[in-house]
């Protein structure tokens, strides 16, 4: 069989995720200590996992609603009214998804046409280019940098907005950097936006994890829900990435169509898991704030150990990474992070595979251990001063 030519030739054109080539490097190197995981070390709590555990004793095994049970969706919307100040619909307005990587995924297959261009910020996760690439639609990569704390600024937005631009993602609190975007910030991009017909996907899947200020969405913004999708879930807020759920909250004529997508592609997301979260919306803002104030502590002690090794590091807002600098030894973030997995012992990410602006600059995820980080840290001050 003659599969390069029978296979898509747009899917075998993307590159793979850059996160999972150096996870295969990783498999062959022996007493790594690995800090390159993005995914909670804290178990779901307890009172969690007895929903779900009930809800499959009790027999719940069967379908639900193609947007998800009516009991979570509301659930949602009272929980992004409570925390947040942001009020849906929840019987038209709000979609139960397959992790937030589904969401994301919707949301590109609603609303991209072939040739239209998707404004991405980066450095940020790995996933929004390929799913543009997918709909045969352009993504525009808009470098964001350290001297502006990683956040997009009003006046790179508007330098490259085209009558070609249909969305504009917004991966805030961002993965690999983890830069925020204040009200002030939104306010900015939010001028920038208004009197355009472009759209918003912001990913807000970390917005339970900011350290100092609340985090604020740009459906906050006046004028914003009516052109924004947010996706989310409970992946990192409740130490839920196994159970796979995540969802839409958008203007319901949005919704209306990516639920037809949804209903084809996937039918319902996992019903076991609808229930946990019902669970986890109602009675897990406690577990949020217990395992925000750990990472919080992780999050000092790792910027103030790499500073102490002599990595410039910019000081992380939210989510639970740093991306220090890591030039200036005469190796690219690629050549850095293999020699330190195969000499000094230790797994990071290069900066590379989020895109233009990494170079420079590796992701250390700190949700791990002080204990495990402390090692890490021991490591890689060993393997600096020998570049040295």
């Amino acid at each position: 069989m003659d599969y390069a030519n029978l296979l898509s030739q747009t899917v075998q054109q993307i590159k793979p995720s850059g996160i999972r080539k150096f996870f295969d490097l990783l498999e062959n190197v022996q007493d790594v200590v690995a800090l390159t995981v993005g995914q909670p070390d804290f178990a779901t709590p307890w009172h969690i996992r007895e929903a779900g555990i009930a809800s499959l004793e009790q027999g719940k095994t069967y379908y639900t609603s193609n947007a998800g049970t009516i009991d979570l969706r509301r659930a949602i919307a009272e929980y992004l009214e409570r925390r947040f100040a942001l009020t849906y619909a929840p019987e038209k307005e709000i979609i139960v998804t397959v992790g937030g990587s589904e969401a994301i995924d919707l949301t590109m297959r609603a609303l991209i046409e072939p040739g239209d261009e998707v404004i991405v910020p980066t450095p940020s996760f790995v996933c929004y280019g390929p799913l543009v690439e997918m709909c045969h639609g352009v993504p525009v990569y808009l470098e964001t940098k350290a001297k502006d704390n990683f956040k997009l600024t009003a006046d790179d937005l508007r330098a490259a907005i085209t009558p070609k631009t249909k969305l504009l993602v917004l991966p805030f609190p961002n993965n690999p950097t983890g830069a925020i975007m204040t009200r002030e910030d939104l306010e900015a991009i939010a001028a920038v936006l208004r009197g355009t017909n472009v759209l918003v996907l912001s990913d807000e899947i970390y917005a339970e994890l900011t350290y100092g200020r609340r985090h604020v969405s740009i459906a906050n913004i006046d004028g914003m829900a009516e052109r924004t999708i947010l996706a989310s879930g409970f992946s990192k807020a409740y130490a839920m990435t196994g159970w796979r759920l995540g969802y839409i909250a958008a203007p319901a004529p949005l919704a209306k169509q990516m639920l037809k997508i949804h209903q084809f592609a996937v039918m319902c997301a996992p019903t076991t898991s609808q229930f946990a979260a019902i669970e986890a919306m109602r009675n897990g803002d406690e577990d949020i704030e217990y395992m925000a104030e750990e990472y919080n502590r992780r999050r000092r002690y790792i910027v103030k150990g790499l500073r102490e090794i002599g990595l410039e590091c910019f000081e992380p807002e939210g989510a639970f990474y740093v991306f220090p600098k890591i030039a200036g030894f005469g190796l690219g973030s690629d050549e850095f992070c293999e020699r330190l997995l195969n000499e000094g012992k230790v797994a990071i990410v290069p900066g590379t595979a989020f895109g233009p602006g990494g170079e420079g600059f590796a992701r250390i995820s700190y949700a791990y251990s002080v204990k495990h980080i402390t090692e890490a840290l021991a490591r890689m001050e060993k393997f600096i001063a020998g570049l040295r």
